[in-house]
């Protein structure tokens, strides 16, 4: 199977933003049956399928790879703001506690120094993290090189 669609493993797939007028109608009406299931306007995938005019047989090929845009946004996602004193190392130990706190690094944006300071901006899935939002923000602050922390914004 390896090669195949079906030996893909979960993280071999490519993700898209599609627009919806782009996509094919068996995708949008699983969409709506999804939505029918979700707010229990629909009693069963039957159910739902007849409201919206879907065979089952598209609704089982569709459901598993189209999803709603507010589910991705329903991620535990957080971006973070750092005013840092060019030092060596202050990156490297951010992303020390980053990674002992179990969170995942979704994007680095860091600013030429000026005047021995930087910006970085830190996207984290914190799906997994190990301890709460207060205390990663503590362990950040407690650094000597952090001039400032802040959160710009949360998805979860």
């Amino acid at each position: 199977m390896e090669g195949s669609a079906l030996g893909k493993r979960e993280f071999d797939h490519k993700f898209f933003l599609v627009r919806e007028d782009v996509l094919p109608e068996a995708m949008k009406k699983t969409l709506e049956a999804k939505a029918l299931l979700e707010k229990g306007s629909a009693e069963s995938i039957w159910d739902a399928v007849q409201q919206v005019d879907l065979s089952r047989s598209a609704f089982y090929k569709y459901k598993d790879t189209v999803f709603p845009f507010h589910t991705v946004v329903k991620e535990k996602i957080i971006s973070l703001f750092f005013f840092l004193e060019d030092k060596p190392g202050a990156l490297s130990k951010l992303l020390g506690i980053v990674a002992s706190s179990k969170c995942n690094v979704l994007t680095i944006h860091q600013t030429i120094p000026l005047q021995g300071r930087a910006n970085v901006t830190l996207s984290l899935d914190i799906t997994e993290m190990n301890v709460d939002m207060d205390e990663l923000l503590a362990k950040f602050r407690r650094l000597e090189f952090v001039a400032k922390v802040e959160v710009l914004s949360s998805g979860g």
